[in-house]
């Protein structure tokens, strides 16, 4: 695909190490290895992701800030006109990200190492959109409200969220399945299927959810709203 305008910069954000909470902290230093094989890890996944990509972010536009952007999987599907922030709280994944975006991406992108909880160097109300897939099953549960809430403080007025992110089924055949790959998801992407990241939208006086649906059984949860 051809690049128009793509920053492959990434810039550093300004929290030191001690300021991270621990669980974050912990995260950035396990994609650190989790990155170099990411990817094949997640292949068997991804061929199921894929298909849901290009519909999921067909209608996005204008200003744009992905949070959890990873190993930029969905660089490719943004639509030429997008200005996209891209964080991510790993610069192992953001390298990756920026070497796929060289390839792969049509619209403008400034890739920033970021905590999605805190977004110190994202300016409030600046965001047309906020897209998340599967950032909130891996951020810890403790800090779910503070990422909810970041996502509350960048968007416009009007502005949209779109989150995608797994659950555990209540079907006890699909939850047993999940139960066996949860030690894990959880040892290598520092994932969950207990977040519960719907109620904790629904719990934001900032944003209001106006659409939720399964893509998948009833474990991928789509999550669509606004900004109040």
């Amino acid at each position: 695909m051809r690049v128009t305008g793509t920053t492959s910069r990434i810039r550093r954000m300004a929290d030191d190490d001690q300021d991270l909470h621990f669980l974050n902290l912990k995260n950035r230093r396990r994609y650190g290895i989790t990155a170099w094989f990411y990817d094949i890890l997640d292949y068997p996944w991804e061929l199921q992701y894929r298909t849901w990509r290009l519909g999921l972010l067909e209608d996005v536009q204008g200003h744009v800030l992905e949070a959890g952007v990873g190993t930029g999987r969905n660089l490719r599907y943004y639509r030429p006109g997008v200005d996209l922030t891209a964080i991510d709280l790993s610069p192992a994944m953001l390298r990756k990200a920026a070497k796929r975006c060289a390839a792969d991406a049509v619209c403008k992108v400034r890739f920033v190492q970021e905590d999605a909880t805190r977004m110190t160097a994202i300016p409030s109300a600046s965001y047309d959109w906020v897209i998340a897939f599967f950032l909130c099953c891996v951020l810890p549960r403790e800090l779910q409200d503070q990422a909810i809430g970041q996502i509350a403080r960048v968007l416009k007025p009007g502005g949209r969220f779109r989150l995608l992110e797994m659950r555990y089924s209540d079907d006890p055949r699909l939850r047993k399945r999940q139960d066996f790959f949860a030690p894990f998801v959880a040892k290598v992407y520092g994932a969950g299927f207990d977040r519960h990241t719907l109620s904790h939208v629904q719990k934001s006086s900032e944003l209001t959810v106006t659409e939720t649906r399964f893509l998948k059984h009833d474990t991928y949860l789509l999550i669509e709203g606004a900004r109040s």
